[in-house]
């Protein structure tokens, strides 16, 4: 039996079961989505859709050909990607999870990327968003923001060792290398001229397709992240989660760990922002919960990475380097917090001032978004909603 078939059997049997376990537990499955629907109707949409409406933006406003041409002598010669990786590089680490794959598959889709290279940039620049990161693992997970800066250098090392080890996964192109020049400046500016009169829409119109196109992918992410909000809970009544957290115990404790953290693992394979506060409420030695959280930030849990292989498949791209780039990331986090935690322990002083600054900085910018993020969900969809209105009284006219 080839291993197409035992994936298509156990898709099927997958499915099955979960649909009896929402008849057999209808109250947990509701329960469940409802949670993940509050995450996403909170936090997630007001967090990324101006992010998404931006880059959608960009990329139709030339900026993303005058960031790869500046960028190409970096990118280059360092991850083997054009100049463009670059500005996906950093609309991701500014963005979080899945704008890296969002925009990434985008560009293939405007052929501005191959194939290959697609799915390399796919595969390390999914970052989490910094706010996460600094207010609200550091902060208000482990109390303590000198580890802000902690978790984001690991996360961010991780993610760069994925791109320097990825630059060896594919066919290598023969492509044309971008010549420095004194010039540089001035060439960039005038391809991004160039790109924006090429594809000259009215502003409204970009505006609105940009609008339309970033709601799509976030009632997508939605989906998913109810969704696996709803199975965790489920695996949970079944008692799944308790099998699984005493096969993770085991391994803990074979390298060296204390046991007890397999059950706060467990959780952020599947949902993130669960896993990190069960790891960092444990009373498991320090060192020990900040190399765990630092894995779970670069895997990232299953949720995310459906939302994002979701996205990728859509365009025609594989998943395989995305995968292959989270369970790297896992690893290179880790070992990064190990080093970086001794490391900050020898100059705690000025470090912890630092990353106290940094992350009281972030959460007074993540204060508004607590507040106002279901109003600007809200608003996003009615929005969305009549610029869909608009468009198809408009084609009924056209028809008539």
């Amino acid at each position: 039996m080839n291993r197409s078939k035992i994936f298509t059997y156990f898709l099927a049997a997958g499915s099955v079961a979960t649909a009896f376990l929402m008849v057999r537990y209808p109250n947990v499955a509701i329960q469940g989505s409802i949670t993940g629907l509050d995450i996403w109707w909170d936090k997630v949409f007001p967090a990324l859709f101006p992010f998404f409406v931006l880059a959608e933006l960009m990329i139709g406003f030339g900026v993303v050909n005058f960031a790869g041409i500046l960028m190409e002598p970096v990118m280059r010669p360092i991850f083997r990607l054009p100049g463009i990786g670059g500005f996906v590089f950093m609309m991701g680490l500014v963005s979080g999870f899945p704008a890296g794959a969002r925009i990434t598959a985008q560009l293939y889709k405007e052929k501005k990327l191959s194939k290959s290279e697609a799915e390399r940039l796919a595969s390390f620049t999914n970052f989490s968003n910094p706010l996460f990161l600094f207010s609200v693992t550091a902060v208000e997970f482990f109390g303590q923001a000198s580890l802000g800066i902690l978790f984001a250098l690991a996360h961010y090392i991780g993610n760069i060792c994925v791109g320097l080890v990825m630059r060896f996964y594919g066919t290598h192109e023969d492509q044309q290398r971008s010549a420095f020049s004194h010039r540089l400046l001035t060439h960039a500016l005038e391809n991004m001229h160039q790109e924006r009169i090429a594809h000259k829409v009215p502003f409204g119109k970009k505006l609105g397709d940009a609008v339309i196109a970033s709601v799509n992918t976030l009632l997508a992410i939605g989906g998913y992240i109810a969704l696996f909000s709803m199975l965790y809970q489920l695996l949970l009544q079944i008692g799944a989660i308790s099998l699984l957290s005493g096969g993770m115990s085991a391994a803990l404790k074979a390298i060296g760990f204390t046991p007890e953290l397999g059950s706060a693992v467990i959780p952020g394979l599947f949902e993130l922002t669960i896993g990190d506060h069960s790891v960092a409420e444990s009373s498991a030695p320090l060192i020990e919960r900040v190399i765990l959280v630092s894995g779970l930030l670069g895997f990232c849990g299953f949720s995310i990475q459906a939302q994002a292989m979701s996205i990728l498949s859509q365009a025609g791209l594989s998943s395989k380097p995305f995968l292959i780039g989270r369970f790297l990331q896992m690893f290179f986090s880790s070992i990064a917090a190990f080093f970086l935690f001794h490391l900050f322990q020898m100059s705690s002083h000025s470090v912890t001032e630092t990353a106290f600054a940094v992350g009281s900085t972030f959460k007074q910018l993540s204060h508004p978004t607590l507040i106002y993020g279901p109003w600007i969900t809200f608003t996003s969809l009615m929005l969305f909603i009549l610029i869909l209105l608009r468009r198809t009284g408009k084609t009924k006219k056209s028809i008539k």
